[in-house]
């Protein structure tokens, strides 16, 4: 259990980071339980930053993880001009009026910079800053290490492990196409490294020399044990987790989870632009029917609106329901009670099925 040493906690059980459902009370509960608590800081000022740093080390004194995109633009993926820009406002003009959103003006607010969000990051002094979406450079990896922050990457095929290997990260998080939300492929084309986790994660192992976290269809007991049998060092788990009181997620956003089946979750791009696994609902049909999709981060953008307002509302119907395929196996409700189940597929521990 070398990754559990290296960052310094008592399980290898990792939070997956939520871009933009994350909550300082789900992160603390898992990093308090002797996990790592994960945040997502996708869409975050360098004042938010800050702030949930504080809120963490206010509810916890254990390592926690931020988890930051690096800017990658994939193909696709363009400056959009004010005429385009109307064309994708138009679009998405039925959402809008059923959120009772107004359609957002030009130019709508993008996120905050890397440079910005990676400058206050390595100021919080996390125990772990993750990353998606690439290799962090030399100088981020170097300025994180002088600071004794660990640093994680993100694959999804063996080639983008073996880049992260080379890049100097001290850690990798193999995840296996049954993931819930965002595909963070950076070398191919998302379409093109859809990997199941019981492929994926015993060819990273074999192909690296750090510590790897196994991600993806795993929910339970029986899936950490499965992952520690195929030589992960530790597993993240995300829909578990999701699904509890203690994420950001609406009350309708969890009970979908609850109610899902293994085979109801598709991967699609319509909420972001970029390649991501949730629950279809109104929202994805009919952006997916219309076959106009502005590219990430606009769309992101774009959807986000419509999204606040059916949060508000707790309408799901116009929320992006991401979820894993081992959505059917998250049966609690408070992380505490999934950070117990989760203890029990541990080598050490290792039961019976629930």
């Amino acid at each position: 259990m070398r990754f559990a040493e290296l960052v310094g906690v008592e399980l290898p059980l990792v939070l997956g980071p939520f871009g933009g459902l994350s909550s300082a009370e789900l992160t603390a509960a898992v990093s308090a339980a002797g996990g790592l608590g994960s945040f997502g800081l996708y869409g975050f000022t360098a004042e938010r930053i800050r702030a949930t740093a504080a809120a963490l080390r206010s509810r916890t004194d254990r390592p926690f993880a931020f988890n930051l995109w690096l800017p990658l633009e994939l193909p696709g993926e363009h400056a959009v001009g004010r005429d385009e820009y109307a064309t994708y406002v138009q679009a998405l003009g039925a959402l809008f009026d059923a959120a009772v959103a107004e359609r957002p003006a030009w130019p709508i607010a993008l996120p905050p910079s890397f440079d910005e969000q990676l400058e206050a990051a390595l100021a919080a002094e996390p125990a772990v800053l993750s990353f998606i979406f690439g290799v962090p450079s030399a100088e981020v990896v170097a300025a994180a290490h002088e600071r004794g922050i660990v640093v994680v990457g993100t694959a999804t095929t063996v080639a983008e492990a073996r880049a992260l290997a080379a890049g100097g990260v001290d850690a990798i998080v193999a995840s296996g196409s049954e993931s819930a939300g965002h595909r963070p492929s950076f070398l191919a084309p998302a379409e093109d490294s859809l990997v199941g986790g019981l492929a994926l994660v015993p060819q990273v192992v074999d192909a690296v020399e750090v510590p790897v976290v196994a991600a993806g269809g795993i929910a339970d007991r029986r899936g950490v044990a499965a992952a520690f049998a195929l030589g992960a060092d530790a597993v993240q788990i995300g829909t578990a987790f999701l699904a509890t009181r203690q994420s950001a997620a609406p009350e309708a956003h969890r009970a979908r989870i609850r109610a899902a089946e293994a085979a109801d979750t598709v991967l699609t791009r319509a909420m972001s632009g970029r390649l991501a696994r949730g629950l279809p609902n109104r929202a994805v049909r009919e952006i997916e029917h219309g076959g106009t999709v502005a590219p990430f981060p606009v769309q992101n953008a774009l959807t986000g609106v419509f999204r606040r307002a059916a949060s508000e509302r707790d309408d799901d119907e116009l929320l992006s329901l991401w979820m894993g395929q081992s959505a059917a196996l998250a049966r609690h409700g408070d992380a505490a009670d999934v950070m117990a189940e989760l203890a029990e597929g541990l080598p050490d521990r290792a039961t019976a099925a629930p």
